[in-house]
C-alpha cells in the first residue's frame, strides 16, 4: 500500500489540486481545512507525511506543527504563501522538516515529497548500516537503530535531524560546510540553504546538549561549516 499523506489548508482548491497531483503519484491523500481537523486525522487514519498551511482557523498550521512533534517525527512540508526568510525560519523551528511558498511548482512539490519520503522510509530499516554502535563521550549512537541516545536516554529526533546525526556521528570530527550537509541530507542542490541547515542543528543541539548555547559535541566552525566533536576515550 502505498504511503498516506496528509494535506492540510483552508483553501479546498489549493487541498484538492494538491490531492490530484500526490494521488497521480500513486499515494492515498487525507483532506483536512484547519488545524484541529488534521490533528484529528492523524489519530484516525496511517499518515507518512503532512503538508500544512501556516494561516488556518481553529488552529494555525504552526501549532498544530508543534502539536505533532510532541508525538510524531513523520515529515512535515510548511506550505504558506508568506516567502520571507524569518517566516521560513520560523516554521522550521517549530519542528517543520522543509519550507514551500505558495504559489508551488506541482513538481518541486511532488520530488519533495518523494524525498522526504524516502528519508523518512530509510529510517524504518532501508538503507545500509556500517558499525552497530559509535560512541562520543557521553553520545551513542545506534546504527542498526538508527537510534541517538545522550547518557543512556534516546534522544527524539525527527527523520531529517537523525540524517544529520547519522551523517556527523559517522565522520566524528569532519567539518561539512552546511551546502555538503544539505545536499547529503536533503538530496538536492544546497544553493542557500544555509539558514535551513543552521536551524535543524539547533534543534538537534537542544535535544542532546547539556547546555546548547556552550555546544560540546555538534559545534559550528565560523567560515566552514559545522563538525561533530570527536571526544578523547
Amino acid at each position: 500500500m502505498k504511503e498516506g499523506i496528509l494535506v492540510a489548508d483552508d483553501d479546498r482548491e489549493i487541498v484538492k489540486a494538491i490531492a490530484v497531483l500526490l494521488e497521480k503519484e500513486g499515494y492515498r491523500v487525507f483532506r483536512a481545512y484547519d488545524g484541529m481537523q488534521a490533528l484529528d486525522l492523524l489519530m484516525q487514519e496511517k499518515v507518512h507525511l503532512v503538508i500544512m498551511d501556516v494561516m488556518m482557523p481553529r488552529l494555525d498550521g504552526l501549532s498544530a506543527v508543534m502539536r505533532i512533534r510532541e508525538k510524531q517525527n513523520i515529515p512535515i512540508i510548511v506550505l504558506s504563501a508568506k516567502s520571507e526568510e524569518t517566516d521560513k525560519v520560523l516554521g522550521l523551528s517549530m519542528g517543520a522538516d522543509d519550507y514551500v511558498s505558495k504559489p508551488y511548482n506541482p513538481a518541486e512539490l511532488a520530488a519533495r515529497v518523494k524525498s522526504h519520503l524516502r528519508r523518512y522510509t530509510w529510517l524504518g530499516g532501508i538503507g545500509q548500516t556500517q558499525a552497530d554502535r559509535i560512541c562520543n563521550g557521553r553520545l551513542s549512537y545506534h546504527t542498526d537503530e538508527r537510534v541517538l541516545y545522550a547518557d543512556g536516554e534516546a534522544v527524539r529526533l525527527t527523520a531529517t535531524e537523525t540524517k544529520i546525526v547519522d551523517l556527523m556521528m559517522r565522520n566524528l570530527g569532519r567539518i561539512f560546510p552546511a551546502e555538503e550537509i544539505y545536499e547529503r541530507v536533503w538530496e538536492e542542490p544546497g544553493f542557500a540553504s544555509e539558514n535551513t541547515v543552521m536551524v535543524h542543528i539547533r534543534r538537534i543541539r537542544e535535544k542532546m546538549e547539556l547546555n546548547p548555547k556552550e555546544p560540546e559535541y555538534l559545534k559550528v566552525v565560523w567560515g566552514i561549516g559545522y563538525k561533530m566533536e570527536k571526544m578523547e576515550k
